[in-house]
C-alpha cells in the first residue's frame, strides 16, 4: 500500500480549534493513541500530514504517491478493507464528507479528486467533528486501542501485594511501570499503564483508562473511566472523562471533568471545572467557526484548554469553557467562556500575554522536561499569536 496521507478538512479543522492551532487533525491523542498512530498500526504504513502551511515544516509530507485519508477518521477493524478496496481513479466520500482519495507526489492540495468516480461509505464512519467529540468518543477508542496495543503481547506483571486489581485480564502494563499500593478496577473497561508510567500509593482508577509513557498518577488520585492521560504528564485529584494530550500537569487536588487539555498546560491547586449547569440545560460551547456558541447538546460539558495554557491556583472555569494557546487564567471568580490565545488575566478583566514574554515562559517549562522550544516551534506560536489577535478585542477596543 501506498504511504498515507493524513489531511485536515478545513471545515473540520476549525471546529477542533484550539487544538489544531498547534497540530494537524490526524496528531490529536483520542485513546491510548493519536489518529496517526492508530492508521500506522491498521495499516502497516508510514503515515505523514497534509496540513496547514505553518504546520507542515514540523509535521512533514513524505515523497511520493499517498492515500489521502481524513484526518479526522477514527479507524476501527473495517477500515483497511475499505481503503484497499478504493482504486485510484475513484472517491471516497460519506455524504457530502471527503474521507479518502489518491493523490500524485506533486499535488499540493485534494483540487485532483474532482472528475474521479465517487463512491459512497455504506456504514457512517467515526469521524472527529467537535472539540468535545475528542471526550465523547474517548472511551470507545481506549478500548479499540487496547486491541490494536496489546495483541499477542503479555503485561509486565503487577507484583505489588498491596494493590487490588479487578478484572487482571483487562489490565495491561509495558515495562517499566511502577504501581504501588492502588486499586485498579477494570470490571468496565481495560486500563492500559504505559512504558515507565507511575501510579502513586492510594490511587483508585476505573477503566477504561489509559497511562501513557512517563506519566505519574499522583498519590490519593480518584480517576474514573473513559479518561486519557497523555505523555509525560502528570495528574492528581479527581478526573472524569477526559483526555489530557501529554506533557501538562494536574498534579493536585481539584476536579477536572468531561474535558480536554492540550499539551505544555499546567493547572494550579484546586483548579476545578464545572461539567454540569445548574439548571441542567444543554452547554453551549465557543465555536471558532461561526465566532460564537454552539449547542453541544450535551450535559455535561467541561474544558477546552489549548496548548501551554496555564491557570493559577484556585481558578473556577464554568461549565463549557475554551480557553486558547498561551493564555494564563488567574485570579477570584469565574473568568468568561470563551478566552482567546494569548490571554493574561481573569474575571477583573484581560491584556494581551505579550509575545516575548509568553516565549521566556515557554521556553522554561518545556527545559523542565529537558527538550528545548526550538526554532520551528516558534515560529509555529508566533503565527498562532498573530492568527489569533482578532479574538482579542481589547486590543482593537478604543
Amino acid at each position: 500500500m501506498d504511504s498515507i496521507l493524513l489531511f485536515d478538512d478545513p471545515a473540520i479543522r476549525g471546529s477542533l480549534l484550539p487544538f489544531t492551532f498547534t497540530r494537524p487533525v490526524g496528531d490529536i491523542r483520542v485513546g491510548i493513541l493519536k489518529i496517526a498512530e492508530k492508521w500506522e498500526l491498521i495499516t502497516k504504513s508510514t503515515v505523514s500530514y497534509l496540513t496547514q502551511d505553518y504546520l507542515q515544516s514540523k509535521f512533514p509530507r513524505k515523497s511520493g504517491n499517498a492515500l489521502a485519508i481524513n484526518g479526522a477518521w477514527l479507524p476501527d477493524s473495517q477500515s483497511l478493507s475499505i481503503i484497499k478496496a478504493l482504486a485510484p481513479n475513484q472517491v471516497l466520500y460519506s455524504g457530502k464528507t471527503l474521507i479518502a482519495a489518491y493523490i500524485g507526489e506533486t499535488e499540493k492540495n485534494l483540487s485532483g479528486v474532482k472528475g474521479k468516480e465517487v463512491i459512497q461509505m455504506e456504514a457512517t464512519p467515526s469521524l472527529l467533528l467537535k472539540t468535545w467529540n475528542i471526550f465523547q468518543c474517548n472511551g470507545t477508542e481506549i478500548r479499540k486501542d487496547f486491541e490494536l496495543v496489546t495483541k499477542g503481547r503479555k503485561s509486565a506483571p503487577i507484583n505489588d501485594p498491596h494493590t487490588k486489581l479487578y478484572s487482571p485480564q483487562n489490565i495491561f502494563v509495558e515495562e517499566g511501570a511502577v504501581i504501588r499500593a492502588a486499586v485498579l478496577n477494570a470490571d468496565g473497561g481495560p486500563i492500559y499503564i504505559g512504558k515507565n508510567s507511575e501510579i502513586q500509593e492510594g490511587s483508585i482508577i476505573r477503566g477504561p483508562f489509559a497511562l501513557c509513557e512517563s506519566s505519574t498518577v499522583n498519590m490519593g488520585a480518584k480517576i474514573k473511566g473513559d479518561t486519557t492521560i497523555g505523555h509525560h504528564s502528570k495528574v492528581g485529584g479527581e478526573v472524569s472523562n477526559s483526555v489530557i494530550l501529554g506533557y501538562s500537569n494536574k498534579g493536585h487536588d481539584g476536579f477536572l471533568g468531561n474535558s480536554v487539555i492540550g499539551e505544555w498546560c499546567n493547572m494550579g491547586a484546586d483548579t476545578n471545572t464545572s461539567n454540569l449547569k445548574n439548571n441542567y440545560s444543554p452547554v453551549k460551547l465557543w465555536d471558532y467557526t461561526i465566532g460564537n456558541y454552539s449547542n453541544t447538546g450535551l450535559q455535561f460539558c467541561g474544558l477546552m484548554m489549548g496548548d501551554h495554557a496555564k491557570c493559577g491556583i484556585n481558578t473556577m472555569f464554568n461549565t463549557g469553557t475554551v480557553v486558547g494557546v498561551g493564555t494564563n487564567v488567574f485570579g477570584p471568580g469565574f473568568p468568561r467562556k470563551f478566552i482567546p490565545s494569548f490571554a493574561w488575566g481573569g474575571e477583573e478583566g484581560f491584556s494581551t500575554f505579550l509575545f516575548p514574554k509568553f516565549l521566556e515562559t515557554a521556553k522554561a517549562v518545556v527545559a523542565r522536561r529537558g527538550l528545548e522550544l526550538d526554532a520551528e516551534e516558534q515560529k509555529i506560536l508566533r503565527a498562532i499569536f498573530e492568527l489569533s489577535r482578532n479574538y482579542r478585542i481589547w486590543e482593537t477596543t478604543p
